[in-house]
């Protein structure tokens, strides 16, 4: 291949704060005070808090360098399967940064609000139509939330029936997220294997579908990036005997504007803001994970809800079948406009393309890595593809050293060993945000890292090396983790 991106440079070091600091030093000039100096541990410890004490240089260059060790969407390619990991419009961020959404206050009266709760509820709807839902409620802070939260629903509609279930139905191709979400709400999974082309039969789901059974979750497109193309059928097993179907819809920006849910059988779904509607992952939050419903299930949604009261829009706590309060206030407000942006920036036509590119080019690294890597399931894929290590066995070159290797090539890895029907796994995503170019690159990369399996397996063994951290001791990390913080 060509110069690869990853190179080596001038990454420096950096202590602790408290390290760096020295007794005096300051960076920022208080204003004068009106009232009298009260220490902090006044009564406490008779001695000051443990705050270094910095200059306005040393805090910058704290950060910048800080800064310098991060990877994420605006440094590179991140193609980690099964998060979605696209570029997020700097449009998005400017409108969430509006004084008038950004300073906001949940405890201000309704009369003061309205511009807030109208946003609201109009990206309410607009999530309700791309789904092919009824309802929507924006409080769930995450996807794992959203689950819960589909799971509470399920549970409440059938206790309303007076007929309450202990078994949820989970394929093997679903999120890992799937099975622990029923847990919570001490439903039992009942695992389902896929069938030789990497999804849900009829008959499977037939042979364990009862009276006791809550309804099934279904992540699709799958975690092997394939679409359950039995949906419809499954859908009606599963009403047929009373149950609900769960749609897991982490995966929803393969099929925006091409599918919609609701019309397939799909009763409750969650969405992730942070994924498919393009606002960022943010090291572990705020995320917004929204819950849509059919009719059925509108009763149960979680409060308050956002309703319109002849020319005001209001906060309702008037729901007596609701499941509660799932987060305070509303929800993740500065995420929701992000997303509210981002669809009204793109459109109809325009969601529905980047949903389209996706899909072409996971399809292209598909089509590019076949016969390089061992391609699990061999037939057109949505927005990933899953290979695995099975050629590289001769080599004793696994998965995890490949994917070392990639981020001295200047790239992220891919998700790996995951999902588990794939022994070795490498999931891919590339995501509509990524250009054939930087794409041609990746694989290019790829192919470099196959070759030195072959050729000089000590360079992959031994990956990374151009990184500010070496090789780690994964078998120790795993037996003896750190947990001090």
């Amino acid at each position: 291949m060509k110069e690869p991106l990853g190179m080596t440079g001038l990454v420096l070091n950096e202590p602790l704060l408290w390290e760096k600091g020295k007794r005096g030093r300051s960076g920022f000039s208080l204003p004068r005070r009106d009232v009298a100096p009260s220490p902090l541990d006044a009564g406490l410890t008779g001695e000051g808090p443990d705050f270094p004490d910095l200059s306005e240089v040393d805090v910058v260059r704290h950060y910048t360098r800080l800064s310098t060790w991060n990877f994420g969407v605006d440094t590179g390619m991140y193609p980690l399967g099964s998060c979605t990991m696209k570029y997020n419009p700097k449009t998005n961020e400017r409108q969430a940064s509006l004084p008038g959404l950004a300073g906001a206050h949940p405890l201000l009266p309704t009369n003061l609000q309205q511009g807030a709760l109208k946003l609201i509820s109009e990206l309410e709807q607009y999530l309700a139509e791309i789904t092919g839902m009824d309802a929507v409620t924006l409080q769930p802070a995450a996807g794992a939330q959203g689950e819960l939260t589909g799971m509470l629903l399920m549970h409440a509609y059938h206790q309303s029936k007076g007929s309450p279930r202990s078994k949820i139905i989970v394929p093997d191709t679903a999120h890992g997220t799937n099975p622990a979400s029923a847990a919570l709400c001490k439903y039992r999974p009942v695992p389902v294997k896929s069938n030789e082309q990497g999804i849900l039969t009829v008959d499977a789901v037939l042979e364990v579908m009862d009276d006791d059974t809550a309804g099934i979750m279904v992540t699709n497109p799958n975690t092997l990036g394939l679409f359950e193309e039995n949906i419809k059928e499954i859908a009606e097993v599963v009403h047929s005997k009373g149950g609900l179907v769960y749609g897991d819809g982490a995966n929803m920006n393969a099929v925006m504007g091409i599918v919609r849910m609701g019309d397939i059988g799909v009763d409750v779904m969650h969405l992730n803001l942070h994924k498919t509607f393009s606002t960022p992952h943010g090291g572990g939050g705020p995320g917004s994970g929204p819950v849509c419903v059919k009719s059925h299930l509108e009763p149960f949604l979680p409060v308050p809800r956002v309703i319109k009261k002849k020319d005001q829009y209001i906060l309702s706590d008037d729901l007596p079948d609701s499941i509660g309060k799932l987060h305070a206030f509303y929800g993740n407000f500065g995420v929701m406009v992000k997303s509210y942006n981002y669809i009204r920036s793109m459109g109809p036509e325009d969601l529905k393309k980047a949903s389209q590119l996706a899909v072409l080019n996971a399809n292209y690294v598909k089509e590019m890595l076949c016969g390089v890597l061992h391609l699990a399931y061999d037939r057109p894929c949505m927005h990933e593809c899953v290979f695995s290590d099975r050629f590289q066995k001769e080599q004793k070159i696994t998965t995890l050293e490949m994917a070392k290797r990639l981020m001295d090539y200047g790239f992220h890895p891919p998700t790996i060993y995951f999902p588990l029907v794939v022994n070795g796994a490498i999931m891919i995503e590339p995501t509509e945000t990524e250009s054939k170019e930087n794409i041609d690159e990746f694989i290019d990369a790829v192919k470099s890292i196959v070759n030195e399996a072959k050729e000089a397996p000590e360079l992959v063994r031994e990956a990374p090396k151009k990184c500010k951290a070496k090789r780690m001791d994964e078998t120790a990390a795993a037996r003896r983790p750190c947990l001090a913080g």
